[in-house]
């Protein structure tokens, strides 16, 4: 099963492990507490339910929160294994530490601590971001609708960070319903809501796979053979040369296909427009590269 994980006890894997998922949960539960629930903000989850219920009953948002993570854990658990149900009770067990000695000790009241809305969402944004995706690389998940995405994800082929926007964004509709300072429908939390979501997923997926910094690139050019040196020789990467034939003109064409950086590839650009300025190039993101020159399969999880 694709998110259960066998790690040794007191292994460097298990140590790593562990490591993302506690400080993972850890900033989770600062971020929620400092910089979503003083703005009345729902970016989905059983936290955003809870600070919804906190605006309109007062009730304490550690208190909402563990009453809607029992099923929740449950579910998971007969889904996606025991093994993965113990790291999430761990996760949600820290998580509703944290906040409830945030809130009872820390942020008492929970007062705003950035003033300005749009630089708050963009703050609890990529902190959010980071916290889920620690916990995601722990093979865990902070519960709530990290949970429903989980299982959603070994289903489909969307991206982790993909679900979490759709199911959180379903959950932000809540938010609706909470009044604003004059009476009318709060768009606004809905609105500051929805991008932090936005920001989370991005973040997600950069944590969990990697930052893009590199291209995959394809070079149609009757230039292949000095393309391909150029890659190999002064580029220090792999260049693959390919046969294919034009749809049009039924002739075949030589093709160079090869995988590198940023700055690489602004190089090689250069080079082919001085050797073949009529050449096709097809550049696209290369989010996950596995192998020589590259991430050893070794080091993935």
């Amino acid at each position: 099963m694709a998110f259960i994980t066998k790690e040794k006890f007191l292994s460097n894997e298990w140590l790593s492990t562990y490591a993302y998922l506690v400080l993972g949960s850890i900033i989770f539960a600062v971020s929620d507490i400092l910089f979503v629930v003083p703005y009345k903000l729902a970016p989905g989850g059983v936290y955003g339910i809870a600070t919804v219920l906190n605006t309109l009953f007062s009730w304490k948002i550690s208190y909402c929160t563990f009453a809607m993570e029992i099923p929740l854990v449950i579910i998971g658990t007969i889904i996606l294994g025991p093994r993965f149900g113990v790291k999430t009770i761990v996760s949600i067990a820290i998580i509703l530490m944290t906040v409830w000695i945030m809130e009872t000790f820390v942020s008492v009241g929970y007062p705003k601590v950035i003033l300005d809305p749009m630089l708050n969402t963009i703050v609890a944004g990529v902190f959010y971001g980071i916290a889920i995706g620690l916990v995601f690389k722990s093979r865990a998940t902070s519960g709530g609708s990290d949970i429903v995405a989980m299982i959603l994800a070994k289903y489909t082929k969307l991206s982790l960070g993909k679900l979490v926007m759709i199911v959180d964004g379903i959950i932000v509709l809540f938010t609706l319903i909470q009044p604003t300072e004059t009476g009318a429908i709060g768009w606004e939390f809905a609105i500051y809501s929805l991008i932090i979501i936005y920001i989370e997923g991005k973040i997600i997926d950069m944590v969990v796979s990697g930052a893009s910094y590199h291209k995959t690139v394809m070079i149609v050019s009757d230039h292949y053979e000095t393309i391909a040196r150029k890659i190999n020789n002064d580029l220090m990467r792999g260049a693959t040369i390919l046969t294919g034939t034009g749809a049009y003109s039924g002739q075949d064409r030589k093709m160079v296909y090869s995988v590198m950086s940023r700055r690489e590839l602004e190089i090689l650009k250069l080079f082919i427009k001085e050797v073949d300025p009529e050449a096709f190039v097809n550049v696209t993101e290369a989010n996950e590269i596995i192998g020589k020159g590259f991430q050893s399969l070794n080091e993935t999880e």
